[in-house]
């Protein structure tokens, strides 16, 4: 039975409800969100539909990403003054990029031999907007764009649990009136195992000496209006 999303909006789950936490919902609003005090503060319009995602869970279901009233009640519930209307913007784009994360992870996977085990599936996952990587605090300290998100996302390949560090960073397109946002994903191992630091290893390798299998950070552009 395909269940929940796979974005940890929070701790606590249903069967009825994705679990997001309200620090990471509240920050994609303020990115996505056209932050306009006008906006009416109703769900009474907002779809209850939810889309099934393409993320494996471990018991043969798939994640399935939270509905736009069950968005907009998650974040009214912790009185982050939701508006309606954003909904129908963050929805699609917070799928969207959550299908790239995943496709991004994938490309980690490749090869690694989760597919004679009925392919890598994602165990569980935990938003963690506030605690910065090493790698972006290091980057931060150059002068770099600190990420406005980061989920961690545990992974099960034939056995083999292996935790992904995913880092989202945002920026609008050219002109003061663009509403253009572009999303940048680095995804990549953690490095707390000898499976991460393995992969990590050898992704350098085939930096420098062979072909490489995919560039990261990876961007994924959508429309926002």
């Amino acid at each position: 039975m395909a269940e929940k999303c796979p974005v940890d909006h929070g701790s606590h789950s249903s069967d009825q409800s994705c679990p997001v936490d309200h620090k990471s919902r509240t920050t994609w609003t303020s990115v996505l969100s056209g932050g306009s005090s006008a906006h009416p503060v109703s769900s009474s319009s907002l779809s209850t539909e939810r889309e099934v995602s393409s993320i494996p869970r471990t018991d043969d279901g798939h994640w399935v990403y939270p509905s736009e009233a069950q968005f907009f009640a998650a974040m009214a519930r912790k009185n982050h003054n939701p508006h309606a209307p954003d909904m129908k913007t963050i929805i699609p784009i917070h799928n969207a990029v959550n299908e790239r994360a995943w496709s991004e992870l994938m490309k980690w996977e490749s090869g690694r031999g989760g597919d004679k085990c009925g392919g890598v599936k994602l165990v569980n996952f935990k938003g963690r907007p506030n605690d910065l990587t090493p790698k972006a605090r290091l980057m931060t300290l150059l002068g770099y764009t600190a990420p406005f998100d980061r989920h961690d996302w545990v992974v099960d390949r034939c056995g083999t649990q292996i935790r992904y560090v995913i880092d989202f960073y945002t920026g609008r397109g050219a002109g003061p009136s663009s509403n253009n946002v572009s999303f940048y994903l680095d995804v990549r191992p953690a490095l707390d195992n000898w499976e991460g630091v393995k992969m990590r290893a050898d992704n350098i390798w085939q930096d420098w000496f062979g072909s490489r299998s995919s560039t990261t950070p990876s961007q994924s552009s959508q429309q926002s209006s």
